[in-house]
């Protein structure tokens, strides 16, 4: 006589525990971090026009001329002002590209990046 289950009550799936149903095995991943960003800063001076900010907000970091003025004002009043949020990579680039730009049209902008 052949060994026969009963085809009622619990079963221990193949490799598993008893009591416990077999589902889709589901790898874990893990979690990435967001890149830390930085805020790309533009500094008042003495020698560059206020034109010319526009010009660089507009041309380097494609802003309106609404916001472009709005940021140059800030500039202008307080001394410095955010022109926006950016990851590493990005904030360096625009800093390199903006400052040359500046340095080729002969002004002295300063513009910087810190951690935000």
């Amino acid at each position: 006589m052949s060994a026969h289950r009963p085809v009622s009550g619990p079963t221990t799936p193949p490799g598993g525990t008893p009591g416990k149903s077999r589902g889709l095995a589901v790898k874990e991943r893990p979690k990435t971090k967001r890149p830390p960003l930085y805020k790309v800063i533009i500094h008042n001076d003495d020698y560059t026009t206020m034109e010319f900010v526009i010009e660089v907000l507009v041309a380097v970091f494609n802003k309106g001329r609404t916001d472009a003025t709005r940021i140059m004002l800030l500039v202008h009043h307080l001394g410095h002002g955010v022109v926006g949020v950016y990851p590493f990579d990005v904030a360096e680039t625009l800093v390199h590209t903006a400052t040359d730009y500046a340095r080729g049209h002969g002004h002295p902008l300063k513009v910087t990046m810190e951690p935000e």
